[in-house]
């Protein structure tokens, strides 16, 4: 329990920039529910340095973000570590053009090979190489590490809490998975 027998929140007491823009447009406009902006610009802010950090892991691994799209796509997959392009695409969002310019390079680099399937001659699978499969390993291990000092400032319950309320979120924004928003009771 906090002061005066309330809960003190975590933060609370401390000021970071985005209480800071928050407080001018109060002033500037106070005519404007700002509220939003004291979660979306976290949110954002959050984004970058996430960002940032991933960028970071990857670049110690050797691998660009988009590498690691692919070869993580393919390592999730489970053996035999083995996508369809199209399958890809859909794991990655990207342009059936991007993909083939990415699947070129990562085969370039022995990190995936594409071969013809035994079901369908006319189809093509990719494969992660042994190569690759320890290089997606080692990126997500240092992704992971990185990942983890984000959050050191929460406890288990609080990022358990945290991930719940972005889940809930994003559940009902994601174009995928949203409700129509007229729907709503």
């Amino acid at each position: 329990m906090g002061r005066e027998g309330r809960q003190v929140r975590a933060g609370e007491g401390v000021d970071d920039e985005v209480d800071a823009v928050v407080e001018a447009w109060r002033r500037e406009r106070p005519d404007l529910d700002v509220a939003p902006l004291e979660v979306l610009s976290r949110v954002s802010r959050l984004a970058r340095l996430l960002d940032l950090e991933r960028r970071r892991a990857f670049a110690e691994q050797g691998l660009e973000a988009w590498e690691f799209d692919v070869l993580s796509a393919l390592r999730r997959s489970g053996e035999p570590y083995q996508l369809t392009p199209g399958d890809l695409l859909r794991e990655t969002l990207v342009t059936s053009g991007t993909m083939t310019n990415r699947l070129d390079r990562l085969a370039d680099r022995g990190l995936l090979r594409r071969e013809t399937s035994p079901r369908d001659r006319r189809a093509v699978l990719v494969t992660l190489t042994p190569e690759g499969l320890g290089l997606a390993d080692r990126a997500l291990e240092a992704l992971l590490e990185g990942e983890r000092e984000l959050l050191a400032v929460l406890d288990v319950e609080g990022r358990a809490d945290l991930a719940a309320y972005l889940k809930e979120l994003l559940v009902d924004l994601e174009p995928s998975r949203a409700p129509s928003r007229g729907s709503r009771g």
